[in-house]
């Protein structure tokens, strides 16, 4: 044999023994994309941080979507992993990479022109797409209506694919998109002006439309749609079939049901109930509690009247008081923050009082050292709202504009701008309700005031009645920026 068959023939042994190599190495890589996720233990899901999705607030990670995707990945018996896209093209450009997120749970809808880039699964929510004007304009009844008006919508939503569609009977009609926007932003263009209409699922528009009063509903905009979640489109329906048993056993056992009346069958409403309803009740209430504020506030070196005034606020003085997001008790604790003060019951109000002051106090101690009073108690009330994190990048964000993050005045500014995303988008821990968090501090201050007049020494222990408490006068009271709790 000669030297060049030799060669030849290992030449052939060796492209064998590489073939059967590459034939094993594709075997690995033949599990299906349930099976990887079930290996590797972790569910990688891409969202929108919004409102209606995913956020971060002082009970921690939250919205309607993380939690359904929370409980799927527990069904599955694996770590939840949360990324966030900065607009719709991205989330489904990172769904379509080798290496993406696994599922896109996002408020997302399967129209003709996203089918092409993703597998949907089947509905968990009907919603009603919506179009929305301003209170005082002149009501759009139907799609003629919106010739000449300025649209603005999502960049790559259902809604600006609907509108397209739009566009091929009414040849003059004009909107544009936005990536740098979100749902929240849309409605506050609205309510202030600066454009004449959106677009909005009616979800979204339910839970948000009690911090946009001038926003009104002008018509549905065509037929009820289906919320669906998405994975990479491919042959592999092993994620998506799993996704489909998992949603059809949420609406069996009342889960989906609980989910959408927690967050959209009810919405929040701010501000105070009134001074009448407020002297009610310090008459009524207080007097059950005044002795553990007293009690906690002394042991924390805290004015017992502020911390009687955040109860007030977060629970009317109701020690069994429940929210939405599962915060509860008298002082409306976390069940984590419950469990770090030592409160073992968190409607004992004794011990949700005492867990509060310490809770307040270690975030007043925790704050900058150049945050001086009264500020310094302002600045603990936030964090007590919206948590210690989402105020820093509040504090970041006035120092960005030349403002003094020190300064409450300053902050409080900065605040609302967590909840936009030109600026929630720039910051390190997201979306925020930081206009939420204003009222609060706001209203504490208010019933702080309030219960600091009643309880001067020639008021203190008579009845409210006798008090000399006129309503109309209280009500008009201001708090003054300057006023520092009496620590």
């Amino acid at each position: 044999m000669s030297a060049y068959t030799a060669f030849r023939k290992r030449c052939t042994v060796g492209l064998l023994a590489i073939g059967i190599l590459l034939s094993l190495s594709g075997c690995v890589d033949e599990s299906t994309s349930l099976e990887r996720i079930q290996k590797e233990g972790v569910l990688r899901v891409i969202t929108r941080n919004s409102p209606a999705t995913y956020f971060q607030d002082r009970s921690g990670e939250t919205g309607f979507e993380y939690e359904l995707a929370k409980r799927f990945a527990d069904d599955l018996g694996v770590e939840l992993q949360i990324e966030t896209a900065d607009n719709l093209d991205e989330l489904y450009s990172r769904l379509s990479q080798p290496n993406g997120p696994e599922l896109a749970a996002a408020g997302l809808t399967a129209s003709e022109e996203r089918q092409a880039q993703a597998r949907f699964s089947a509905s968990y929510l009907e919603v009603s797409p919506q179009v929305v004007y301003r209170n005082g304009q002149r009501r759009p009844t139907r799609p003629d209506d919106l010739l000449g008006k300025r649209i603005l919508v999502l960049k790559g939503s259902s809604h600006a694919e609907q509108l397209r569609k739009l566009q091929r009977q009414l040849p003059r009609l004009e909107f544009e998109e936005s990536d740098a926007v979100e749902v929240v932003d849309l409605l506050h263009m609205v309510d202030e002006g600066q454009i004449d209409l959106t677009l909005v699922d009616s979800n979204e528009l339910a839970m948000n439309q009690v911090y946009f009063p001038n926003v009104r509903v002008a018509f549905d905009f065509g037929d009820a749609s289906s919320l669906s979640w998405a994975v990479s489109s491919g042959e592999d329906l092993s994620l998506l079939s799993e996704v489909n048993a998992f949603l059809q056993r949420a609406k069996q056992n009342g889960t989906l049901q609980r989910l959408k009346d927690r967050y959209y069958g009810h919405v929040d409403v701010l501000g105070y109930v009134g001074a009448y309803t407020f002297a009610k009740h310090l008459q009524q209430r207080l007097p059950r509690y005044e002795k553990h504020f007293r009690n906690a506030a002394q042991t924390d070196q805290l004015d017992w009247r502020l911390l009687a005034a955040m109860g007030y606020q977060e629970s009317l003085w109701q020690p069994e008081a429940t929210s939405k997001t599962g915060v509860r008790g008298l002082m409306m604790l976390t069940q984590n923050t419950a469990k770090a003060m030592g409160v073992a019951n968190r409607l004992d109000p004794k011990q949700s009082i005492v867990g509060a002051g310490k809770y307040f106090n270690m975030l007043r101690d925790s704050l900058a050292a150049e945050i001086k009073e009264p500020d310094r108690s302002w600045f603990a009330l936030a964090a007590y709202n919206i948590g210690i994190a989402h105020l820093g990048d509040a504090r970041k964000l006035a120092e960005a504009e030349g403002l003094d993050q020190n300064k409450w005045l300053d902050v409080k500014k900065m605040l609302p701008r967590l909840s936009q995303k030109q600026w929630y988008r720039k910051t390190r821990y997201g979306y925020a309700r930081g206009g939420e968090t204003v009222h609060f501090v706001q209203n504490v201050r208010r019933y702080y005031d309030i219960l600091t007049w009643v309880t001067q020494p020639q008021l203190e222990g008579s009845k409210i009645a006798e008090s000399g408490l006129h309503i109309p006068a209280i009500d008009k009271r201001k708090p003054s920026e300057d006023a520092a709790p009496q620590l």
